[in-house]
């Protein structure tokens, strides 16, 4: 297919971000301090004429690639039918058939969706189902959570700068508990404790609604939990009858290996929230459940104008399809593995890496000063990502304190053109060592 070229010939990216300064508000800060032209697979190229490489997907929007040729036209023929409708007023079979595929791979049996426009949405439905279901008010998060940006998503996630400071008041009956870790712990031991102490100076566990949590933290920094931990969570819900609502906006879509990122902890949640790679960056999420709790709010009660768009929709088909047809589940276990063999290089190398993680193709690798206190080490992130940039490569930090590399590349990005990304990484990671 054709690329259409959106900027104007010979205005630079400079000449673009000067514009935007004068006239997009300042919230919207850019990383990449390039006006991008367009992206194909794992790269992109700005209107300078300069090419990346993509570490980043569209912060995890791009697990199928940019603008992979048959989403490209599924959402062609979608908006050659028709843009929008509003399903509730003049439905559409791609929301039904969507629908019926999602189930098929949600590890909740006979599993009912709901269509939303973002994450931070599918967040506070999925909370609204809760309370009505369970006719409490009461929701359980954890340290380092991270879930979205609208008044209720913020007020479960953890991280205050930038996501929260000065927003408040957050929304009430929020209780924070440890998310424990193999790297900075508690234990499992040392987390049951914790819950057992919140449940009785705390909270009244009959009083909770919800508890939403992360199979992998991703802002949080990639953390994945000790073993046992979602078993815990599955029995005190169940023991409180407390609807458990497992956040994979973005370990879902074959990130970890797993279609879904909770299928590796052994344990069904009642509801399920998905986005980013759900319509390959196109504006959709869900909430997933089971069919008695997601059946109880009552006609017309959840919703909104766009929810469930049909273009959205019909990229999010195509993306299923391109998922199995090219067996990217599979393919993110041979991604991942890479880039953990790189990051393990890396770590054999340099005295400033802390820990490498993850699963699948959801991999981070964390910065300290010393490996003995672990004391985080942002300003080495800094300077990798502005080294690797330099160089053709975009990264991502994340985690509270800003120290670690996530990485979010498509999964069906080729692999020599992972393994040289690779090398950009880990010649900036090893420059560290002689700058500070």
């Amino acid at each position: 297919m054709k690329q259409t070229r959106l900027a104007l010939p010979g205005v630079t990216s400079e000449a673009w971000l000067e514009r935007a300064q004068r006239r997009v508000a300042r919230a919207f800060d850019v990383y990449l301090p390039n006006m991008m032209e367009r992206a194909k697979g794992a790269q992109l190229w700005d209107v300078d004429g300069q090419e990346y490489i993509d570490f980043v997907g569209g912060v995890g929007c791009m697990n199928v690639g940019h603008s992979h040729p048959k989403v490209v036209q599924a959402i062609v023929d979608a908006a050659t039918r028709f843009t929008h409708t509003d399903y509730t007023l003049a439905p559409y079979p791609a929301l039904v058939e969507l629908a019926e595929r999602l189930t098929a791979k949600c590890p909740i049996p006979d599993a009912k969706s709901l269509f939303f426009n973002s994450g931070a949405e599918a967040v506070e439905n999925a909370i609204k189902i809760a309370r009505v279901y369970t006719k409490r008010a009461g929701v359980i998060t954890f340290d380092g959570a991270f879930h979205g940006r609208t008044y209720m998503a913020m007020s479960v996630t953890s991280k205050l700068k930038p996501y929260k400071a000065d927003f408040g008041p957050y929304a009430s009956e929020i209780y924070r508990l440890p998310y424990p870790s193999a790297t900075h712990g508690p234990s499992l031991a040392e987390f049951q404790k914790a819950l057992d102490r919140a449940a009785l100076a705390l909270f009244d566990p009959e009083a909770i609604a919800a508890m939403i949590v992360e199979p992998i933290q991703g802002e949080g920094g990639f953390i994945v939990p000790v073993s046992g931990f979602f078993q815990v969570l599955r029995e005190f819900c169940n023991d409180h009858g407390i609807v458990l609502i497992v956040d994979e906006i973005q370990s879902g879509y074959g990130r970890t290996g797993k279609f879904f990122a909770i299928e590796h902890e052994g344990i069904v949640p009642d509801l399920m929230t998905a986005g980013k790679s759900i319509a390959a960056g196109l504006p959709l999420s869900t909430v997933m459940g089971k069919p008695e709790i997601m059946d109880t709010p009552g006609p017309n009660t959840l919703g909104g104008t766009y929810v469930g768009n049909p273009v959205a929709c019909s990229a999010g088909l195509a993306v299923l399809s391109v998922m199995d047809e090219e067996n990217l589940v599979q393919r993110a276990v041979t991604v991942g593995n890479r880039i953990r063999t790189a990051l393990q290089e890396i770590a054999a190398q340099s005295p400033y890496v802390g820990d490498v993680r993850g699963r699948g193709a959801m991999m981070a690798v964390e910065f300290v000063k010393d490996k003995a206190s672990m004391e985080p080490y942002p300003e080495a992130v800094t300077q990798i990502l502005q080294e690797a940039l330099a160089n053709g490569l975009v990264l991502m930090k994340s985690g509270i304190n800003n120290n670690v590399i996530r990485f979010l590349c498509p999964l069906n990005i080729e692999l020599d053109l992972l393994d040289q990304g690779l090398q950009i990484l880990k010649t900036a990671a090893l420059q560290v060592q002689s700058k500070y």
